[in-house]
């Protein structure tokens, strides 16, 4: 009987999905008995964005190791959720939409039922029953719910965590805000009770949004406007957009944001309490940034105005020398003289077109412009100039700095480009050449009250002056910016927001969800709105409570709406929600059962047994971004006693990237265009260019000329990608299919070899389709099976490292699944006996055992695979047919390879799915020799070997070996000199 991996495959996978094998339960709802015993674990992957190429077999690398994880435990006795689900807001369909005209839902509908037949194709253990999807309104439902909450919070840092907004409200009447000590905009003004009762209904509500978690406000952004949307920093590479490389600028923008801020300090210490990786929470540490130090103010000479910075060596305050403004700064346009304008709104302009990012990774560049304005210095009074520069930004800090070129190297290098002095106030240290910034070596000089003191006695001394003249205190800052929430896209979230007079009102949460209207295009509008302004019914109406036509919404003079004119019909947000909303809580909508989704986000018992995610597996791409927003909902909800745990995730691993071999197609160019004319890679020397002594010299000669070139020392190459599905194992290129690619080769010319093939030539790099690079996993499952996918991304490698994919290398773990097969299957059948296994049987079986435990648990899984390798190969040689021996082998093998472990074990007896079966419990005595077989050497020369038991004493090894007749046949009636014994070891009879 052969091992038929398609047949066994695919009914395995019905067999699943019929019997709901891996669908979880909550005990506490279930009322199955037995499983309210069980311990949980809670085993999650990063979900997927459906994307219309589908996966390539990069893709389900952490997926498989997560499987395995996930059917391990439950061989261990464990309760296991392990769902999944897909992240299906997102820009790249919205970008399909504007092209094709298609709705976005519609795209995403079909990308999802690809993806979830390529899951399913490679037999995950996942609990589909549970299954969410970001851009369902049943869904973004409790999205748009938690947005309220936030809305209606504030954070209490008497407390350190968020509270109800009606809290804050009962202070502000009783007693004003002098003595409320919350995270808030540092514009508030101070009031008394008296006062807040008097204010407008409007005056309260502003200065409530100052406060809220979730708040409106004037931002920085990165304004794409070919995209027509903000985005997020992660979301631009090189200054351009990561979609489609558009051109992305700095822009203002009234935005709703996320007071992520006030976490800062608590996602900062919860590192400490979970398992990640010591380079992942670095990562986190440096993107919240905290710094010790102080905030310092500096008056502007000739205006009303002040210069806050924040510093983390207010004892280098004496060796300030110019100031540094964020080129986005307001103070900027105010203080500018007359005769710099120019200058600087042209650096302003250059500035607006660099991301953030690129400004801080550029420590290279050195540029600048003085604003022609004047700080005065808080204690010599000394005028100091003003420039603005691109690497201080706007968003952190206070977007300003005070610039002691003596002791640190970029104001260095910014004072020596532009001449400004460079005072120095370190006491024996030469400053001729570089910056000196060791603060542990500093001794103060040249610096008044200063004079003598080291970094830390200087600091405080510093921090007490400033605060006795009023212009300093001591501070701790973070890095971490609050994050903005806004979007002027069409695919997102919905805000369940509506405005009176130009304040927010959120809609009451028996209205929710509120869904995306229909619109005519997926572009902004002509005047600049969002594409929801395009919508013909959104707004909304208080009396009825739903959304009406816009035409109802007539704003009054100044764009502003009152009661009486709109008959209470207020304007929707015309912005959705960003990506990361949806991915922000999903891991708890998990937990919930379908049927009790409707009343919650989860229920209180789900919650409760759930707790957290214990193993989350994911790529590292996301440490700054979605980890650190899914960690501040989760402490928000946790705060408001909606979640009982403070971290969303105790134990995360980044899966390595697995790459794609890259196929390159050398074309010739000249004066910068290229010619149609592709060289096979072996005709292309060290030097990127053709032998002038190749004999294929003159045919490229003629080619060149046919193009009008005949000067071909002017020719050069440049490399393009090839599909590699063109490319077959030999490296060579079908040229055909090549050339009916795409339009722009269909008259392609080829030099090829001297035997008529053409070489491309091969690279490794990351997989993706941009670089046609990809190899689809339906054909390696089609080829080879799922099982054979799953060990082989397992064998390339540590899962936590990067690895190239070879499709001809499959073919080593595919050989070894049919050698498995017929270790159980020949030609007659199961081969299977219930004959006692051997000692050698047992010792396999036993190390394995061992080992693949150790793997799983040290998430070590490409050495499991070997191990198996080597288990099969020895129970083979030992013509092993045991039952007892190869049942329990199988249980070891199905979290890597469950189709065929699950056939087997049926075609073993076994009525239950292999998925509930006990793991093998390790036993140490298999493995414990109790027997050595010695060599019996003559002289030093080894003549036999004889198995003696190890706890055999000298005496009795000396009397069995001088018995023996090999023994008697070799000294032929002499009588040996002496008998040399190593009990464990040799034994060698001299003379």
């Amino acid at each position: 009987m052969q091992y038929d991996f398609k047949k066994i495959e695919d009914h395995w996978q019905q067999y699943w999905a019929k019997n709901e094998t891996f669908k979880a339960e909550n005990p506490a709802q279930s009322g199955v008995e037995g499983n309210s015993e069980k311990p949980k674990y809670y085993v999650l992957d990063m979900f997927p964005y459906p994307s219309g190429a589908g996966l390539h077999v990069g893709h389900p690398l952490g997926y498989i190791a997560s499987d395995i994880y996930a059917r391990y435990k439950r061989h261990k006795g464990f309760n296991v959720l392990h769902p999944q689900g897909y992240d299906s807001f997102g820009l790249p369909a919205e970008q399909y939409a504007i092209q094709t005209g298609q709705h976005p839902a519609i795209t995403t509908k079909t990308n999802i039922a690809t993806y979830r037949r390529q899951l399913d194709k490679i037999g995950f253990s996942f609990d589909w029953s549970r299954e969410v999807r970001t851009s369902s309104p049943e869904y973004y439902k409790w999205t748009q719910w938690i947005f309220i909450q936030l809305f209606n919070s504030w954070y209490n840092v008497n407390t350190d965590k968020a509270e109800d907004i009606s809290i804050l409200e009962t202070l502000f009447s009783s007693e004003g805000n002098t003595n409320v000590n919350a995270v808030c905009d540092e514009d508030v003004e101070t009031f008394s009770a008296e006062e807040w009762q008097a204010f407008s209904s409007e005056k309260q509500q502003d200065i409530l949004l100052k406060y809220r978690l979730t708040y409106l406000a004037e931002t920085e952004v990165n304004w794409c406007p070919a995209l027509g949307t903000v985005l997020a920093n992660d979301e631009i590479v090189n200054g351009v957009s990561e979609r489609g490389g558009h051109p992305v600028v700095r822009k203002k923008m009234t935005q709703w944001s996320m007071r992520i801020s006030a976490y800062a300090e608590r996602l900062l210490q919860g590192l400490d309490s979970i398992d990640w990786t010591d380079a992942l929470k670095e990562s986190q540490r440096n993107w919240i940034g905290k710094s010790v130090g102080a905030s310092v103010t500096f008056n502007v000479k000739d205006h009303n105005e002040t210069i806050e910075v924040f510093t983390t060596r207010p004892d280098t305050i004496f060796g300030v020398s110019f100031m540094t403004l964020a080129p986005e700064h307001d103070l900027v346009s105010k203080i500018t003289t007359p005769e710099q304008k120019d200058e600087v709104n042209a650096y302003i302009e250059a500035t607006a077109k660099r991301s953030e990012r690129d400004r801080m990774a550029d420590v290279k560049t050195i540029s600048g412009a003085f604003t022609g304005a004047y700080a005065e210095h808080p204690f010599t009074k000394e005028p100091i100039p003003i420039w603005i520069g691109d690497y201080v930004l706007a968003s952190y800090g206070t977007g300003a700095v005070m610039a002691v070129p003596c002791g640190d190297q970029r104001d260095y290098d910014f004072a020596k480009h532009f001449n400004i002095e460079i005072p120095n106030i370190f006491e024996g240290v030469d400053i001729s050449e570089a910056a000196f910034a060791d603060k542990e070596k500093t001794v103060i000089a040249n610096s008044d009250f200063l004079n003598g003191m080291n970094y830390k006695k200087a600091t405080k001394r510093a921090i007490f002056e400033l605060e006795q003249i009023g212009q300093g205190q001591g501070k701790t800052n973070y890095r971490l910016r609050d994050a903005v929430f806004s979007r002027q896209r069409y695919w997102g979230e919905p805000f369940p927001v509506y405005y009176v007079n130009g304040m927010p009102q959120m809609i009451d949460q028996k209205h929710l969800p509120i869904t995306l209207p229909e619109v005519e295009k997926y572009l902004p509008t002509e005047t600049g709105e969002p594409p929801l302004g395009r919508a013909d019914v959104w707004a909304w109406d208080t009396k009825n409570n739903k959304i009406v036509s816009n035409d109802l919404v007539i704003p009054t003079e100044g764009g502003t709406t009152d009661e009486e004119s709109h008959n209470g019909i207020y304007p929707l947000e015309l912005n959705t929600m960003p990506g990361w909303a949806g991915s922000s809580w999903y891991f708890f909508r998990y937990m919930e059962e379908q049927a009790n989704r409707g009343n919650a986000f989860a229920t209180e018992d789900a919650l409760n047994y759930w707790e957290n995610v214990d193993l989350y597996i994911g790529g590292s791409e996301h440490a700054t971004g979605h980890l650190l927003y899914a960690r501040f909902w989760t402490k928000f909800l946790k705060d408001r006693h909606f979640v009982n745990v403070d971290e969303p995730f105790k134990k995360l691993i980044n899966q390595g990237m697995i790459l794609g071999t890259s196929a390159f197609v050398f074309e010739a160019i000249h004066d910068g265009k290229g010619l149609g004319i592709y060289l096979s890679s072996d005709l292309i020397n060290s030097s990127d260019y053709i032998s002038s002594e190749s004999s294929k010299w003159e045919e490229f000669k003629n080619e060149c000329s046919d193009k009008g070139v005949n000067d071909t020392s002017k020719v050069t190459f440049r490399q393009i990608h090839a599909d590699v599905s063109f490319v077959n194992a030999s490296d060579e290129l079908d040229t055909e299919a090549f050339k009916n690619w795409r339009p722009e080769f269909k008259d392609a010319v080829f030099i090829t070899e001297e035997d008529g093939t053409f070489k491309v030539n091969r690279e490794v790099e990351k997989m993706s389709k941009s670089k046609y690079n990809v190899v689809n996993p339906d054909q390696i499952c089609e080829d080879y099976g799922a099982d054979s996918l799953r060990l082989y991304e397992m064998f390339l490698g540590p899962l936590e490292q990067a690895k190239p994919w070879n499709t001809a290398g499959i073919t080593g773990v595919h050989g070894f699944l049919k050698k498995l097969w017929k270790l159980y299957v020949d030609d007659n059948g199961l081969k299977i006996t219930d004959a006692e296994p051997t000692k050698d049987n047992l010792k396999t079986l036993h190390k394995t055992i061992k080992k693949v435990e150790e793997d799983i648990e040290n998430f070590s899984f490409n050495t499991s695979v070997s191990t198996f390798m080597i288990a099969v190969n020895e129970l083979t040689a030992q013509k092993c047919t045991s039952r007892d021996i190869l049942q329990p082998l199988l249980i070891l093998v199905s979290p890597y390879a469950p189709h065929i472990a699950e056939e087997l074990w049926h075609q073993l007896g076994n009525e239950m799915s292999i998925s509930t079966a006990p793991f093998p419990v390790f036993e140490e005595k298999h493995l414990v020799e109790s027997s050595k077989n010695y060599p019996i050497s003559f002289n030093g020369k080894m003549r036999f070997t004889l198995e003696l038991p190890l706890d055999m004493s000298k005496d009795e090894i000396e009397k069995t070996v001088m018995s023996h007749e090999k023994t008697q046949e070799q000294l032929q009636g002499r009588t040996p000199k002496k008998v040399i014994i190593v009990p464990g070891k040799i034994v060698n009879i001299v003379g």
